[in-house]
């Protein structure tokens, strides 16, 4: 009986450092942007895509590439990350000297937003995913732009 009552205590402290705090956010929630993601509001021309992976639990990488005469650039690196209790959007673009740190503002099964006021522009990124279609709109100071992809088939 003994080895039984410490056999289900053992199963109990494992099993409660395994849940997730419930107040964090769930970084599950964007599974659905995992994946190669074809742009296709580009210039006449110009291709691109963006790359999502899942690293950790509480980490998301991504980029972005453009294709122009066949040259292909990363225009932009990516990641999101659950830091402390808050999961920010990190963007690493040429044209900041550091990585521009977005804190999420609002989460759902099918999109998100995150944004940074003190930023020159975007200040607002928002992801809104459509059946196989994700929309990107980055915003700020009355000006927005709208990045259009459809899910690339495996």
């Amino acid at each position: 009986m003994r080895n039984l009552l410490t056999f289900v205590f053992l199963l109990a402290s494992l099993s409660s450092f395994a849940q997730r705090d419930p107040a964090e956010p769930d970084m599950s929630k964007l599974s659905w942007l995992t994946g190669k993601w074809i742009r296709t509001n580009t210039r006449p021309g110009t291709s691109g895509y963006e790359q999502w992976d899942r690293v950790t639990i509480t980490e998301m990488r991504g980029f972005a590439v453009r294709i122009k005469n066949g040259d292909t650039t990363v225009t932009e690196k990516t990641t999101l990350l659950l830091k402390g209790h808050f999961i920010y959007y990190v963007a690493d673009v040429k044209e900041n000297e550091k990585p521009v740190f977005f804190k999420l503002t609002q989460l759902t099964d099918n999109s998100f937003t995150c944004e940074n006021p003190e930023h020159d522009f975007p200040k607002q990124i928002e992801y809104i995913l459509i059946g196989d279609k994700l929309k990107a709109t980055i915003s700020g100071d009355g000006k927005a732009i709208d990045y259009l992809f459809l899910k690339a088939k495996d």
